[in-house]
């Protein structure tokens, strides 16, 4: 059942065995159904990690991804445990364990959602919760349980979460299992598993316990490593406008439009009906700007880029697809229309325009419904987002 073994490299960190990546979730083979939850649920393509795991799950392989949070690792295994389910089966197919409750709870809410259109049930195992209920919600057939290890080792123990018909077993965060003093409960689990069940293994860091499981119950396992940029605000002055209603944004940005246009800006929207809003509204005010979004094909978003990266076009206006995984050097001022819809996605807008010691200014659009958001985002980053001052062109 075991591979030979895995060498515990410099800084913890595991040596890929695997590149193929695949950098459009269409080009995935999902199922119909499956494919309409991803991009319903936001996605738009593929992040650094979902491109290179998803296909060795699918295939079959026991997969050890390192990666940390904030690289889309949850999205990476909820697809493909969706992809492998069978509906009609309503028995339990995929176990997935993570540390805590908290972190249980929003993977479950992530499977559940992406699985939106695919009728399958999925069930949060947790302790600190009604055993009564758990046991209730388990015999009524549903095919994935996410779970904390204490609980769902008690479930199989009372034969109330059968095993027969499990085909994967996700371990999300396994350092931080194995470091809580998990270790006995998961091998234990590992026992009561049928010997044929795949194993998917993500860790941000790969000390030797981990090492050990991945020996003891992983076959000759794809090693994939993905090392998340490092992203910082500083350098990066952060400064607010309060709008007093959504209404009046648009007037706001037409008054900086002359601010905006001294250097490259990136104008962030949340949806991509509100880029082409957004779009038209300027376009008719006879300002220049492109826009990109996730229901443009590859061919026209590598257009809209290459113009973008020549200077020939000077404002772009996106959705947070282009926030994650394309670095555009010479942009110095990015306008969060919108604020993000989660802080997470805030560094990945701002942080890169600061990038390699480069010096940037972002300015948030604020309404009075954005106000707690904000100061959320604040305290997340340690960081502070000041009222706009009258000289801002100085600083861009």
């Amino acid at each position: 059942m075991a591979d030979k073994g895995l060498e515990e490299v410099p800084e913890g960190q595991i040596e890929s065995n695997y590149d193929e990546t695949t950098d459009s979730f269409d080009a995935m083979n999902l199922k119909p159904e499956l494919l309409r939850g991803v991009y319903a649920y936001g996605f738009e393509r593929p992040s650094a990690i979902q491109q290179r795991a998803i296909m060795p799950v699918i295939k079959g392989h026991d997969v050890i991804a390192q990666a940390q949070s904030g690289t889309g690792k949850t999205a990476t295994f909820s697809i493909s445990v969706l992809q492998k389910l069978d509906p009609n089966v309503k028995e339990c197919q995929a176990l997935i364990l993570a540390p805590t409750r908290e972190l249980a709870q929003q993977i479950q809410k992530v499977v559940v959602a992406i699985g939106d259109f695919m009728n399958i049930e999925c069930h949060a195992c947790i302790g600190g919760t009604s055993v009564r209920e758990d046991m209730k919600a388990l015999q009524s057939g549903v095919q994935v349980v996410v779970g904390t290890p204490g609980r769902v080792h008690d479930m199989i123990q009372r034969r109330v979460l059968k095993t027969d018909a499990m085909k994967m077993f996700v371990l999300d965060e396994a350092d931080e299992m194995l470091s809580r003093g998990f270790t006995e409960q998961i091998y234990d689990i590992f026992q009561l598993l049928p010997q044929s069940t795949q194993v998917v293994l993500l860790s941000a860091t790969m000390p030797q316990d981990v090492l050990e499981v991945t020996t003891k119950f992983m076959r000759d396992p794809v090693r994939i490593l993905v090392k998340k940029a490092e992203l910082t605000l500083e350098g990066i002055k952060q400064f607010y406008i309060a709008v007093e209603k959504e209404d009046w944004k648009l007037d706001t940005l037409s008054d900086l439009y002359e601010t905006v246009t001294i250097t490259q800006a990136v104008i962030f929207c949340n949806t991509r009906r509100k880029v082409d809003w957004l779009t038209d509204k300027l376009t008719a005010r006879d300002f220049t700007v492109s826009a990109m979004h996730g229901d443009m094909d590859q061919a026209q978003r590598d257009v809209i880029m290459k113009e973008f990266r020549s200077g020939s076009s000077r404002v772009l206006i996106a959705t947070d697809l282009l926030a994650r995984g394309i670095d555009v050097q010479q942009v110095s001022l990015v306008i969060n229309y919108d604020l993000p819809a989660n802080r997470e996605n805030y560094i990945h807008r701002i942080g890169r325009g600061g990038r390699f010691g480069r010096k940037g200014v972002a300015i948030n659009f604020v309404t009075a419904d954005d106000v707690r958001m904000m100061r959320e985002i604040e305290q997340f980053y340690s960081t502070q987002i000041e009222e706009m001052p009258m000289n801002v062109a100085d600083l861009i």
